[in-house]
């Protein structure tokens, strides 16, 4: 009886290949693409009925569905399959809240800077990739990610450590002391694509801003190293030494965009090979690795994405910085590779194991952030691809659009700016100078006395 109900089994179920990718092929690159997606997509839920869109199962936080949707807007803009579009639009529209800022009521109590950061930067991937448009009705891509910067340049504190975005909004949250490089390069990252899009320097003075902050606390060193955080308590003196990827990719992907927005100034094509080069203690034999906990098998289920994300950066950058392509490509090629050979387990032989650096040895552990790191290095490393003779090469057709090539996403300004004042969250002073208005007025706010916290702070709900 058990023999012929294996049998019966054996029959029914069709037997599923390893993912196998030729990262010199682009047809072998979408085709594995095509196979990871679906197998991160599998662990979505938010589609279901009775569950809430853009959302997570448990123990998975907020932040990582934005990270998720920004991966699966790649895989749109790298494989031109469009068969997940019509979730990761719903998704991302459903979670901007009442005010069009990614501040949704089931989220805002627990949200930090940095986790409204990541939806933000989906929906700027979106603006650039010329990614569906909502609904005219609808909040637009661009709108959304200048509402987000807008509330952000209105938290900036500087009461404590010179200025700088705290990880939380609400004092309420643990966190709310620590000034880390995550919640700034959200900000940071935001600023510099904003001003490639839309031209407006006043993005490109507080990416500025945000960068020289960094660096006067230390969480940039002089050799170009991007540290976690630091405690506002001790005035951001002793910084957390951790380093991770997507602080890295993060500062190298927004470093890339103030070199191409500055048409190739010498100090941003400074920063970003000394980021790229510091960026190689996350490779090892040319595979990437979570050196911090990677190791050590400590990685939490943040962390476990993180990879993710710096792969994305990396392969945006070749195409906004052409000078650091001889280092990233093959970088991204060989990781891809490796990943691929680890997705060969679960019940359909493609799941994707996180130690890509192991061989071929599957490490056994699966999950969302897993699925998406090697998704995004998959599809990533079509940009490595040689281009035919006589073309130009892939990085460069995937270049981001901007107001002015092509981008179609409807903007706004002033977006934000009144829900920070509404929410009584702070107090804001409005400074800008006639030559960096656009459109009707564009107002940029910074914080003058620090009241962010305390009895000031309201949750806003509805």
């Amino acid at each position: 009886m058990r023999s012929s109900t294996l049998l019966r089994r054996l029959l029914c179920v069709p037997v599923v290949a390893a993912i196998t990718v030729d990262t010199t092929s682009v047809d072998s690159i979408k085709t594995a693409a095509s196979t990871a997606a679906h197998g991160l997509m599998s662990f979505y839920t938010g589609n279901n009925t009775g569950d809430t869109p853009g959302t997570l199962p448990p123990p998975y936080f907020w932040w990582e569905g934005g990270g998720m949707f920004m991966t699966m807007i790649d895989y749109w803009r790298y494989t031109n399959d469009t068969t997940y579009n019509d979730v990761v639009s719903q998704a991302l529209q459903f979670q901007v809240g009442p005010n069009n800022d990614y501040m949704p009521p089931n989220q805002t109590k627990n949200e930090g800077n940095d986790d409204q950061g990541f939806w933000a930067m989906a929906a700027m991937l979106a603006a650039e990739t010329n990614f569906p448009n909502p609904p005219k009705d609808k909040p637009q891509w661009l709108a959304l990610a200048q509402a987000v910067f807008n509330e952000m340049a209105s938290r900036w504190d500087t009461t404590t450590c010179g200025g700088g975005l705290r990880w939380q909004i609400f004092s309420f949250n643990n966190g709310f002391n620590y000034k880390n490089s995550i919640a700034n390069g959200c900000f940071f990252n935001l600023g510099a694509r904003l001003a490639r899009y839309t031209g407006n320097q006043t993005y490109a003075d507080w990416a500025e801003r945000i960068w020289d902050w960094e660096q006067s606390v230390g969480l940039i060193d002089s050799g170009y190293n991007i540290f976690d955080g630091a405690s506002d308590t001790t005035n951001c003196t002793n910084p957390d030494r951790l380093q991770w990827t997507y602080n890295a990719g993060i500062y190298l992907h927004g470093a890339a965009n103030m070199f191409n927005f500055t048409k190739g100034a010498s100090i941003w094509q400074e920063r970003t090979a000394g980021i790229l080069n510091a960026s190689s203690i996350f490779f090892t034999n040319n595979i990437m690795e979570e050196q911090a906990c990677e190791a050590f098998n400590t990685c939490d289920n943040d962390q476990l994405s993180f990879k993710a994300y710096f792969s994305a950066w990396l392969a945006g950058t070749t195409a906004l910085a052409p000078f650091t392509a001889p280092t990233i490509l093959p970088l991204l090629s060989a990781s891809a590779t490796a990943a691929a050979t680890q997705c060969d387990a679960g019940q359909t032989t493609t799941q994707c194991g996180f130690k890509w650096s192991v061989g071929t040895a599957n490490d056994g552990n699966f999950g969302i952030g897993q699925s998406m790191a090697s998704l995004a290095v998959i599809q990533s490393s079509i940009v490595a691809v040689p281009a035919p003779p006589g073309q130009e090469s892939p990085a460069i057709s995937f270049a981001p659009v901007t107001n002015s090539t092509g981008g179609t996403s409807v903007g706004d300004p002033e977006a934000g700016i009144s829900n920070a004042d509404a929410a009584g969250t702070m107090i804001v002073d409005t400074v800008v100078s006639t030559r960096d208005k656009v459109a009707a007025s564009f107002l940029t706010v910074a914080v003058l006395g620090g009241v962010i916290g305390g009895s000031v702070i309201m949750v806003i709900e509805g």
